[in-house]
């Protein structure tokens, strides 16, 4: 009868080599290295290869930017603040903050003026893009790219150049001490006197723009095309027949985008450790873009009536129409809901749009060798409250 157990000799043969009595083995055994993540994983070299290279990139981009600013300083020589030149690089600053953003966010724009002229044309923002594909091309969606490309150049330039004169102006006008008690009333009255003359730039372009993205197929092919079309059937007064309106809708606009763009970098600053002069380029960019779009939100909120009526007036507007009798029949039709058709694609594009404005425009102002905008701190003689 065999055994139910095994014999001593199997347990021997079997347990001998792990034995913690017998350590020895026939073989020798070679004790492989330990491998490092990467040589297991190959991806994970490859990620940190890629970190490694945008950090170095990105050095060498922050060292060729630096070459580039004091070369730019080098040519113009050291701008005093608040001179001719001052004003004049500011002007530019905001022409590219605000040309290159508007462009940026067309296919919004396009989409928006639509919905605001006829709410039933599309359910939402993706099927509207789609639609504009299919039957126009890819180029459909940047319908009125290049009317607003002029317009908002000339606009921001007014614009941003415009308020960093007023600013100047009223303060001085002001006194220094009354100058920082009032500051918001300063913010409001600048802001509200340079995009009163900036609107005059934008207008005819605006109008152009407007019939472009709200007629299909669009009445011109271009700015220039589209500028003689309207002057060759209504005259020169067909350009700037939305002026009230664009007055009514930009000037609100400006001023809330400006003030409380000042309000709020002062409160991150005054929040975060430390003062301003404290922190990089980089976070002070980054303090610009932020308190640019929390800014952008309001700005969206206080001038969306006025944008809607100012796509009817321009889309719908009868030639010798009286401007208080068009507005009142355009009232009629939409009602007060209408007036905030397009409201949330609106936030969207001017929140996106006011924080890189705000971003490029103070990016500029380093550039040059400026300082930031915002957060400037009381006078010596004046106590913060």
């Amino acid at each position: 009868m065999p055994l139910l157990f095994p014999t001593q000799g199997t347990l021997h043969d079997v347990f001998s080599f792990a034995s913690p009595v017998t350590r020895s083995s026939p073989e020798s055994k070679t004790v492989q290295p330990s491998r490092s993540l990467k040589d297991l994983f190959p991806a994970w070299s490859a990620v940190d290869d890629v970190k490694n290279k945008a950090g170095a990139l990105s050095e060498e981009a922050q060292k060729e930017y630096q070459k580039a600013s004091q070369a730019a300083q080098a040519k113009t020589g050291k701008i005093e603040l608040y001179s001719a030149e001052y004003y004049a690089a500011c002007t530019l600053g905001g022409l590219l903050a605000c040309g290159v953003t508007h462009t940026a966010v067309t296919p919004l724009d396009l989409v928006k003026c639509r919905r605001q002229v006829d709410s039933k044309m599309y359910k939402g923002n993706f099927e509207a893009w789609g639609k504009i594909g299919r039957a126009e091309g890819f180029r459909g969606i940047y319908t009125g790219w290049s009317p607003t490309f002029f317009g908002y150049s000339a606009q921001g330039a007014f614009k941003y150049g415009g308020y960093e004169y007023f600013k100047k102006f009223y303060s001085d006008l002001a006194g220094e001490d009354l100058a920082y008690r009032y500051k918001t009333s300063i913010y409001l009255t600048a802001s509200a006197s340079a995009e009163f003359i900036a609107d005059i730039a934008l207008c005819p372009f605006e109008a152009v723009k407007v019939r472009m993205q709200t007629t299909i197929p669009p009445f011109a092919s271009g700015t220039f095309s589209g500028i003689s079309a309207i002057t060759s059937k209504e005259g020169m007064s067909g350009l700037y027949k939305g002026l009230y309106p664009l007055w009514g809708r930009q000037i609100p606009y400006t001023m809330m985008k400006f003030a409380s763009f000042e309000t709020i970098v002062e409160a991150i600053y005054g929040y975060l450790p430390g003062q301003k002069s404290d922190y990089g380029k980089s976070a002070q960019t980054g303090v610009s873009f932020a308190g640019g779009y929390l800014a952008g939100i309001l700005c969206a909120i206080v001038s969306h009536p006025a944008d809607v009526m100012v796509s009817k007036l321009n889309a719908n507007r009868q030639p010798g129409e009286a401007f208080g009798g068009a507005m009142s029949r355009i009232y009629k039709d939409i009602g007060f809901n209408g007036l905030w058709n397009g409201l949330a694609v609106r936030i969207v594009m001017i929140g996106t749009l006011t924080g890189l404005q705000w971003m490029i425009y103070d990016s500029f102002k380093i550039f040059m060798g400026f300082p930031t905008t915002g957060a400037s701190g009381p006078p010596k003689q004046v106590k913060a409250p």
